[in-house]
Order: structure tokens, then C-alpha cells, then sequence
């Protein structure tokens, strides 16, 4: 199971409260002679343990924050360490980076071995400016306003105060009086909020824009790609994929909601009719309480591979799972690795639907890739990019499907349930390309206004959307979609790689229906990787092609079209 970083360099009794707590250990490593193979080795072992107490240490006063922003002590904490310790760790770790690069230096290290942490290195030494620090510290606080806005959305219906998560849950009955009831008042709510977000993502594009501009790029979508570190594609390449995704996807999309239109037997279909079953069957309910999502999510891993649901079952003894939806709990989910215990924590907001199971499943594959790769032996072999660590995500969703009985025993129900998830897995696609090509609006153009970004938006939307859905009367609704996209605030530019990782996933699931024991060993190899290889060569690891062109998108769409006529 988890091994735990053994601490070999940092004291054991270390308690981070300033960045003078952990200043010798720096002065240490920026004054070590780097003369030999092993000295060098040595340095890059160190920093790297150092680097995963930090890393862990700020994990949790996120996750915290997050499970409770009611709290203003595990805020404080938070940005406390994000305004205070980070800032003086940036400076001082390009200023590791600076000795560690050196000709004299990279000449004692394997190359090979280090390819991708000499690429990140060079690319952050270039990146860095001293004057973007505390604009740094400035928007990584500022960013967590959008979940402490978000946290606290809650309706009145029945009686009762609850999130808008749970709120969702009424989109799937099959009274659509009562559906639209609840749509309105979710979105009414959501407006209350609008200029708010509006004013939140204004003064994040400004700081975000200074950071760029600072570092010598004209827009901070230029910059924001080199930061990311896509190496193997660009601006351009994801221009022409949203062209391929509206070419390739958008069509099919439309027939599904012709075809749900039709099963409804309805004149219009209206934004609250995407959720309810076209049979008028109840929603599925896959599970009561979160223990008992968690229970037969370990029955699922357990069976696809054991090892798997022996992770899940670790994290829940060890209290590293905060599955519930409640009041004064941030939105979303995700999953956090913890690079020093070398278990990771899960946190989402379920409700008792499909998509918790699903979310749990995309959270859950995280958590197998952290343990997977947690043997490396430097963090930065297990710092993975979005690109891979998706396609370990999305794959579990995919990949379980054969297990769902757990949740669903009834075979209609199961079969209802894949339909729907493969209906989502292609519905994802447009999404992302609308968010993605929208965020690029938002950086090319950093000075518009208002007006001009929703009418950006609502012409991205219909570049990308369902042709079927009809909106009228509800437009102001729809101009302000693009709020609840957690990563637009969070996490800019984030985005399009949920895309380029589904279709890896789906790649991926085609194996396994074809040789389930094969897919499965090359689906663990790419994993323990990490990042200790370009993106190409480990979906090459995983049987599959790192590739979003039109032609391949149309062969993956092709494949999951089949398999949905196998539900029907």
C-alpha cells in the first residue's frame, strides 16, 4: 500500500508557520558544492523531499479551506502561507533553479533520465520574473473567492435550504412543471451573482494579464501555454481541434437531442428536459449514502484490478475522503495527491445521481495514478500534466463500466446508466471546446467589456452547442452560463485537456473491449510513468495515439456511436 516519504533531509518535527521555518534548508542547497555525479544526485533528492513537505503542507490547508469556508481560520491559513511563504520559496527556488543549470552542473546528470525536469527547469528559468511574485500570491487568494461565492448558492424548495448541487437532482423528475421550476430558480439565483463574477474574472484577467505582460508575452494565453509546458502542441493546434469537435461531435450531439425531443414527445426541448429520462423512469439511484457510494466504488476497482480497490479502501480508513454536498462547503471536486504521505484525498459534493458515481470514478482514477507513480523518485517525476493525468481519470470511468452492477442490479437500469454516461463522454467534448475557445476571447482581447464578452460567449455557444435546445426567454441565463465553469476562475486555460483526455480514454476502452488483460497492464505502465517521459511516448506506453485530428476524433466517435446502439 502507501509508503510514506521517508524524511532523510528535513527534520521530522518541522512546523511551517513563516518561511523562516524552513529558510536553512534552502540556504543549504544554494550554498552545496555540485561537483560530483552524486552530490548532484544527492541535491535533486533533497530538494525534491523538501519540495513534497511544502507541496503537502499547502494541500491541506486547501482541502480544508474547502471543506469547511466557513471558517475563516482555514482561510487565513491558507493565504497565509499563499501570501506570506510562497512568494520567498518562488524566489529562492529560481534561484536553485539558476545553480542546478548551469553547463558544469548538467553535465554530471543523465539527460535521458531527467529529459522532462531539464524542460519544465529551462522553461521556468525563462518564465521567471521577481515582479510577478507577490501578482502571483495576489491572484492565487483572489481565485478562491469564486468557491466562496459559489459555496454559498443554496434555494429554498420544499421546505428546505439546499445547494444547487442538490437542486440539480430535480432536473431528472419526470414532472417537467417541476423541473422548470427548479431550473428558474437555480438560475435565478446564479444571476444574483453574476456581476460579481463578472467584477472576479475582470480582475483576475488584469492581474493575470500584468503577469504575462511582465514576462515579455503579449496576451496571457501565450504565456499561460509556455507556463503549462505544452511542449508537443500549441495555440494553433487547439484552434484547429475545436474546429474538428464542432465538425465531428456537434452533429451527433444534435441527433441525441433530436432523438430525446422526439422520445418526450415534446414540441420544444427546453433546457430543463437535457436530465430526465426519455421512458419517464425515475431518476437512477445508484446509491443511498456516501458510505455505500464508497463500498461499492471499492467493489468496482476491486474487480477491474484489485490492487485498485485495496487504494480506495486505504484512503477511506484513513479518513481521506469528504464525499458530501453541504452548506458552506466549496463546489466541485477533485482529487489532491500528497506527495509526502503518498496518499491522495478526494474531494466532491455527492447527491445520490449518476454523475457522483461518475465523478467519484474520474476522482478515484486519480487517486490510482498517485499510487501508482508514487515510487518515483523525484516529485517532479509525479508532478504529471493535465494531458495524462485525464487520460487516467476518464479511462476509470470508462474502463469500470463492465463492474457497474454494483450500483445498478437491475439490467435496465444498467444499461440506462451507460447509455446516459456514453451520451455525456461525447456531450463533454463540445463543452470544453466552447470554454476553451472562449477563454482565448477572454486573453486575446483582455480589455473588453461586459457586453463585448457575453456576446462572445453566446457566439461561441452557438458555434458549439445543440441546435435543438430552445432557449427563447431564457437568454439571460444563458449569457451567464460560463460562470459555473470552476476552471475559468481557477484555473485558466485548464481545460482543453479534458478533451484531448477523452479521447485517449475512449482509445483506451476500445482496447479493453478487445483484450481486457492487455489494456489493463499497458493502462499501468503509462501510470507508474509519471512524467518521466514526453506526452507521445506514454499514451504510447497506454496502446493508444496522442492525437486530436479530425479523422481520428471521427474514428473514436464512430466506435462510441456503435456501442451506444448495443444499449438501446
Amino acid at each position: 500500500m502507501a509508503n510514506k516519504l521517508k524524511r532523510k533531509y528535513i527534520s521530522s518535527n518541522l512546523e511551517i508557520n513563516s518561511f523562516e521555518d524552513i529558510k536553512s534548508y534552502f540556504e543549504d542547497l544554494k550554498t552545496r558544492t555540485l561537483s560530483t555525479r552524486s552530490e548532484v544526485w544527492n541535491w535533486l533528492v533533497d530538494r525534491s523531499e523538501l519540495e513534497s513537505i511544502l507541496s503537502e503542507d499547502l494541500a491541506w490547508r486547501y482541502i480544508k479551506m474547502n471543506c469547511n469556508t466557513a471558517d475563516k481560520s482555514l482561510a487565513n491559513s491558507f493565504n497565509n502561507f499563499v501570501a506570506e511563504i510562497e512568494p520567498k520559496i518562488a524566489i529562492v527556488s529560481n534561484e536553485l533553479d539558476q545553480k542546478f543549470y548551469t553547463e558544469e552542473v548538467l553535465s554530471k546528470v543523465d539527460s535521458t533520465k531527467l529529459f522532462t525536469v531539464l524542460r519544465e527547469l529551462k522553461k521556468d528559468i525563462e518564465l521567471f520574473r521577481e515582479a510577478n511574485v507577490p501578482i502571483e500570491a495576489e491572484l492565487q487568494q483572489k481565485e478562491q473567492d469564486f468557491g466562496v461565492i459559489s459555496s454559498k448558492m443554496l434555494i429554498a424548495y420544499n421546505n428546505e435550504e439546499i445547494t444547487l448541487q442538490k437542486a440539480g437532482n430535480f432536473l431528472k423528475e419526470n414532472d417537467r412543471n417541476v423541473r422548470e421550476e427548479v431550473y428558474n430558480l437555480i438560475n435565478k439565483r446564479r444571476i444574483e451573482d453574476a456581476e460579481t463574477l463578472n467584477n472576479l474574472l475582470t480582475e483576475l484577467i488584469k492581474l493575470r494579464q500584468k503577469i504575462a505582460t511582465n514576462a515579455g508575452f503579449k496576451n496571457f494565453r501565450d504565456y499561460k501555454f509556455k507556463s503549462m509546458g505544452r511542449f508537443d502542441y500549441g495555440v494553433e493546434d487547439c484552434k484547429s481541434f475545436h474546429k474538428a469537435i464542432a465538425e465531428t461531435v456537434k452533429p451527433i450531439i444534435d441527433e441525441l437531442h433530436k432523438t430525446r425531443k422526439s422520445n418526450l414527445k415534446l414540441d420544444t426541448l427546453r433546457p430543463w428536459d437535457l436530465d430526465v429520462d426519455t421512458e419517464n423512469m425515475p431518476p437512477l439511484k445508484p446509491f443511498e449514502k456516501v458510505e455505500d457510494l464508497i463500498r461499492k466504488t471499492t467493489f468496482v476497482f476491486r474487480d477491474l484490478e484489485l490492487e485498485f480497490g485495496m487504494y480506495l479502501n486505504e484512503m477511506k480508513n484513513m479518513g481521506y475522503l469528504d464525499l458530501d454536498s453541504r452548506k458552506n462547503k466549496a463546489p466541485g471536486g477533485f482529487n489532491y495527491p500528497l506527495h509526502e504521505s503518498n496518499v491522495p484525498f478526494i474531494f466532491m459534493n455527492s447527491t445520490g445521481n449518476l454523475r457522483d458515481v461518475v465523478t467519484m470514478l474520474h476522482e478515484g482514477g486519480h487517486a490510482v495514478h498517485a499510487y501508482l507513480c508514487s515510487d518515483l523518485e523525484l516529485v517532479n517525476f509525479k508532478q504529471t500534466p493535465a494531458e495524462i493525468a485525464e487520460l487516467a481519470s476518464m479511462s476509470m470511468e470508462l474502463i469500470t463500466m463492465d463492474y457497474w452492477h454494483y450500483y445498478f442490479d437491475d439490467a435496465d437500469e444498467l444499461k440506462r446508466a451507460k447509455r446516459l454516461h456514453l451520451e455525456d463522454v461525447l456531450s463533454v467534448l463540445p463543452w470544453v471546446a466552447t470554454i476553451d475557445k472562449f477563454q482565448h476571447f477572454l486573453y486575446e482581447n483582455p480589455n473588453h467589456t461586459f457586453e463585448e464578452r457575453k456576446d462572445a460567449w453566446l457566439s461561441i455557444s452557438k458555434e458549439f452547442g445543440s441546435s435543438i435546445i430552445d432557449y427563447s426567454g431564457y437568454e439571460k441565463f444563458k449569457a451567464f452560463q460560463w460562470q459555473k465553469q470552476l476552471h475559468i476562475y481557477e484555473v485558466p486555460f485548464y481545460y482543453i485537456e479534458y478533451a484531448i483526455a477523452q479521447l485517449g480514454a475512449i482509445a483506451v476502452w476500445k482496447n479493453f473491449k478487445e483484450n481486457k488483460q492487455e489494456a489493463i497492464i499497458n493502462f499501468k505502465k503509462a501510470l507508474k510513468m509519471g512524467y518521466t517521459s514526453p506526452i507521445p511516448h506514454i499514451y504510447k506506453q497506454a496502446g493508444i495515439e496522442f492525437n486530436f485530428s479530425k479523422e481520428y476524433i471521427a474514428e473514436l466517435m464512430l466506435f462510441v456511436k456503435a456501442e451506444l446502439v448495443k444499449l438501446q
